[in-house]
């Protein structure tokens, strides 16, 4: 009760001084009638005034019930503690006793959107938890804490804080768990996964070790036969160990936009040249076009390679034998994303596959691809990359007509402005 008086005499003092400069100002503007006498009156009032008006100023309004008056609210923290709230890496917001918005920092503008203030809270964060844990702060006075999960545009988790400011207000505090929740996650899916992939070759050479043991000891051409079907075995598990290690090491860092700057026309090439023996022991042309002019994109190189090569890895194995695969990029405008597509000339998707084609362990053809030396999760990969990337995966096909996989990559934004200033 004695704070809330004491909140209401320094507004009406801060008030008074309000009052106090309007009437120097108008002390000011009589100067010409009698200028002597109006100069010892506007030195006090603009004296009282600037005393009142900043020794009181930033006390927020309160009203009858105890409640910060919304329109004030911008008076609640001082200027340096606005700065210093603008500036943390974590979102905050802070209400008043009625649940509506005093204000929001940078990043807390970042995940909700701009316009946040005098809103109530309800209607700027619509999660159940963080409004109860907002509710039993501003009913008990307690801390409170919840968890709460945004599902766009990217996964992101979070650990909600509530506090009580002072006597009026609430504070809400947002802790980014995304990075724990994705390391726990992934641990989990390469468990269940490598568990399940992996049972079936193991199978096949424990098998294959108890025949060698048994009545094929001395059995020399069946023992080569089975030595190389183990050999065949033991290349599946390792290609498949060394994809679901780089899914999970990407997909730890999908939230994580890459830095540098990369040319497309060399990890273009690279790739091409790395798969050149594996088109050429199918009999199969590779032909690339890239665009001397082509900007640069803001990406990890290795990445990128690793996109390209899984893309045209996919079109050379399913291609046509004996057919062509090209490899074509372009920019429809100076600051249009660059389009990479890889396509070939092979039996193509069937129009229902191609929706779950970037599922892991999908395979239109299981048999197929495994007789290809498929893991089913290249395409897993090349999803998440293309997401770190900001970019777009677009997938074109029709049977016995072949498939266009295309990359749409923004230009680094560097190459936009000098593009800009060039025209």
């Amino acid at each position: 009760m004695m704070g809330a008086m004491a909140d209401s005499l320094a507004s009406a003092l801060r008030r008074m001084g309000l009052v106090l400069l309007g009437l120097a100002a108008g002390g000011a503007a009589m100067y010409w009638l009698k200028p002597h006498a109006f100069w010892i009156v506007f030195a006090i009032l603009l004296v009282a005034g600037a005393i009142l008006r900043f020794f009181f100023p930033y006390h927020a309004d309160i009203d009858s019930e105890g409640r910060v008056r919304a329109a004030d609210s911008g008076t609640l923290l001082p200027p340096l503690a606005r700065e210093m709230f603008e500036k943390l890496p974590a979102p905050v917001m802070l209400l008043d006793s009625a649940e509506r918005v005093l204000f929001v920092n940078k990043s807390m503008r970042d995940l909700v959107g701009a316009g946040a203030e005098h809103k109530h809270v309800s209607s700027v964060l619509r999660t159940p938890a963080v409004l109860a844990a907002i509710a039993f702060t501003a009913d008990t006075g307690e801390p409170g804490e919840a968890e709460f999960m945004l599902p766009v545009p990217i996964e992101r988790h979070y650990q909600a804080f509530t506090a009580r400011v002072g006597a009026l207000a609430t504070a809400l505090l947002l802790h980014d768990l995304t990075a724990i929740r994705r390391s726990e996650q992934m641990r989990v899916d390469f468990i269940a996964n490598a568990s399940h992939e992996l049972r079936t070759p193991l199978a096949a050479l424990s098998g294959f070790i108890d025949t060698l043991r048994g009545h094929a000891r001395d059995d020399a051409p069946a023992r080569e036969k089975f030595l190389d079907i183990m050999s065949v075995e033991a290349a599946r598990m390792r290609r498949l160990i060394d994809d679901l290690l780089s899914l999970t090491r990407i997909e730890m860092n999908e939230h994580v936009p890459p830095e540098g700057q990369v040319a497309l026309d060399g990890i273009l090439r690279e790739a091409v040249a790395a798969l050149g023996p594996l088109a050429r022991a199918d009999g199969i042309t590779v032909e690339i076009s890239v665009p001397g002019n082509l900007p640069p994109v803001t990406g990890e190189r290795d990445e990128l390679i690793q996109l390209f090569q899984n893309l045209l890895h996919n079109a050379i194995k399913y291609g046509r034998e004996n057919g062509h695969v090209w490899v074509m990029a372009s920019q429809a405008m100076p600051d249009a994303p660059i389009a990479i597509a890889i396509r070939d000339d092979g039996e193509g998707i069937p129009s229902t596959a191609i929706a779950r084609l970037t599922e892991r362990f999908y395979r239109v053809d299981v048999k197929r691809s495994r007789e290809k030396g498929g893991t089913g999760l290249g395409l897993a990969i090349v999803k998440h990359i293309v997401s770190r990337h900001k970019g777009r995966l677009q997938i074109e096909s029709r049977p016995g007509e072949g498939s266009i996989f295309t990359v749409f990559l923004p230009p680094a934004p560097a190459t936009r402005a000098a593009v800009m200033e060039m025209l």
